[in-house]
């Protein structure tokens, strides 16, 4: 890449110089700001001094310096090059204290290296391989808020109690909550309004979001309807909306950065986080835990070239998630748009729900254009044109029968009022649409048993077209404080007959501890901070090594009649055992009995 081009991408604005050539000396720069170059300046073994660096873009009022330093080949001397680069940005420090992104750019061809406040295999990015903007850079360095998983929980649940003392219905709050976040996020203009005008800004930069989107309408009238027609909504008192906005804008918001990974899945522990804590009322109403939601994406893998679907999305923590991986995984912003516009697909049949979906998508900066509300069961031929190859999915596991196909509903019992394949029947459907590529779904334990017909039933149907890859036993409260449901996540190699696959064994994870425990008015959080780095670190190296690991894992070939769970097949660590762990067993048995309905009560 030529110096122009180099000072196009970054941006001529910010391109600082104070010699000829549009270099910038540091020597000049100490002398005229009254410091002593010579207490700084590097001087190598060959005795030689660096003073002059090729390109200096800075921003004052942002504290931060991206510095350029442009070689023919870089590979030549790269030990010089870099000792060369670190100097300029210790002049740096010492010059103005800016935090600093340095750069090595070939000018014969588009290859750089960057490093993040220093030179050196730490600070080295290696995931940094095209040339970007002076702001996208700035991101990179500069994250405008901290990211604090505990604290933006215990404001969230501080939140809840005020939307309570205000008098927003539980059936609001989350959306309410998420909508706020999203229009604050716009430059929301909130301070000494009335409720009405601050209901018409909310509503224009939804608008103004929703632009581009073929499914505008639709999402703005759910919103409208929903959240900013509501009563609970257009009879705040203005200084009463005016303190939300605040709470949110001061509690919320200045702990989640959405420009980095870590920051979206602040956003989404934020929204799954809210919306347990108003679901109280209906426990089966189960939002997946941000944490597991990542483990399962990266189970299945997921990259820029993927084509995602989540044919229950819910508020959209899946679609978030796989939308974060992918856009990490690309290089360019035309790589990115594309990924929006086409990658990641949602349905969902619950208009609630539905309107969670939109906002968080927006709130991650996607258009959602391909987030649906209605019945998967009504988008086959779509699921088949989207060309799918990836699907993450936690279907309800005791829909009723509108929301069930209607053809398996016709099947039923006469006295079943819920579905008898606890969401199984929802797997089978969208594997057959999808055809190849990778599913991961969270299922409850009774799926993996199959002692009930039906569930079977569709074990079997699953087998002869799909290969059960893999099988995790998950904690027993992991939808807590939401639903009691005790779940399993299945990953399916789909369109591989299970007894033709290449590796016909099952692998089983006996993944019941997640570093994660019970804390009053926060839900579950980590035991330790990097508890769960070093769960998830050791579960996807025993998957994906395919270790057996007493008290851990097991590797089983399994057919439908069979149970699909580790602990039917691994050996027990006994060194390990307590009395407690006895205790949690029996409880847990009885409350799988209760919940199963065989429970004998006499």
């Amino acid at each position: 890449m030529t110096r122009f081009e180099t000072i196009e991408t970054i941006g001529k604005n910010f391109l600082a110089s104070n010699i000829e050539n549009d270099e910038w000396s540091y020597a000049q720069a100490f002398s005229k700001a009254g410091k002593d170059f010579e207490a700084v300046k590097h001087v190598n073994d060959k005795g030689r001094s660096f003073k002059n660096l090729d390109l200096r873009f800075v921003n004052d009022e942002d504290r931060f310096a991206v510095l350029v330093e442009t070689k023919q080949n870089f590979d030549r001397d790269l030990d010089g090059a870099k000792e060369q680069l670190s100097a300029y940005v210790d002049y740096e420090k010492a010059l103005t204290g800016y935090t600093t992104i340095a750069i090595l750019a070939n000018t014969t061809d588009d290859r750089i290296l960057v490093y993040l406040k220093e030179v050196s295999d730490v600070a080295f990015l290696p995931k940094e391989i095209k040339l970007k903007s002076f702001g996208e850079y700035l991101e990179l360095a500069l994250p405008s808020f901290s990211n604090n998983r505990e604290e933006v929980m215990r404001n969230t649940y501080a939140l809840n109690e005020l939307l309570h003392t205000k008098g927003i219905n539980e059936r609001l709050r989350g959306q309410f909550v998420g909508t706020c976040l999203l229009a604050i996020k716009n430059g929301l203009t909130f301070e000494g309004l009335k409720t009405n005008q601050i209901i018409v800004g909310v509503r224009d930069i939804l608008e103004s979001l929703l632009s581009k989107n073929l499914n505008k309408s639709e999402k703005l009238v759910i919103i409208d309807k929903k959240i900013l027609d509501d009563q609970d909504i257009k009879e705040l008192k203005p200084d009463d909306f005016v303190n939300i906005l605040n709470y949110i804008k001061t509690k919320i918001y200045p702990f989640i950065n959405d420009k980095s990974t870590q920051g979206q899945d602040l956003l989404n522990l934020f929204f799954t986080t809210f919306n347990k804590y108003v679901g109280k009322a209906d426990k089966n109403q189960a939002f997946t835990p941000d944490h597991i939601v990542d483990f399962m994406c990266r189970v299945i893998g997921i990259n820029r070239n993927n084509r995602v679907l989540d044919p229950c999305c819910g508020s959209g923590s899946f679609l978030v998630r796989a939308l974060t991986m992918a856009l990490d995984d690309c290089d360019t912003e035309k790589e990115k748009e594309e990924v929006k516009r086409n990658h990641i697909y949602g349905i969902e049949a619950e208009d609630t729900a539905f309107g969670l979906s939109t906002t968080n998508m927006l709130i991650h900066g996607d258009g959602n254009s391909n987030v649906y509300q209605d019945s998967c069961f009504n988008r086959y031929a779509d699921i088949e044109n989207w060309h799918i190859d990836r699907v993450l999915m936690n279907p309800p596991y005791n829909a009723a029968p509108k929301r069930c196909k209607k053809g398996y509903v016709d099947s039923w019992d006469k006295e079943k009022k819920q579905d008898p394949s606890k969401g199984f029947h929802f797997v089978y459907e969208i594997a057959k649409h999808v055809k190849t590529g990778k599913l991961a779904v969270l299922l409850p334990m009774q799926c993996a048993i199959g002692s009930d017909k039906e569930i079977k039933k569709f074990k079997q149907l699953m087998l002869q077209e799909h290969h059960l890859d893999a099988v995790f036993s998950l904690p027993s409260d992991i939808f807590h404080p939401g639903a009691n449901a005790c779940a399993c996540c299945m990953i399916f190699d789909l369109g591989v007959k299970h007894e033709k696959a290449p590796i016909k064994e099952t692998f089983f994870g006996y993944f019941k501890d997640d570093g994660f425990v019970k804390r009053k008015n926060l839900g579950r959080v980590e035991k330790t901070p990097g508890a769960w780095k070093e769960k998830k670190a050791l579960w996807l190296d025993l998957y994906r090594q395919r270790k057996v690991v007493v008290g851990l894992s097991a590797i089983k070939e399994v057919s439908f009649n069979d149970e699909w769970l580790a602990e039917a097949y691994m050996d027990t660590d006994y060194t390990k055992l307590t009395a407690a762990d006895f205790e949690r067993t029996i409880k847990n048995h009885i409350a799988y009995q209760i919940t199963a309905g065989s429970y004998d009560y006499e």
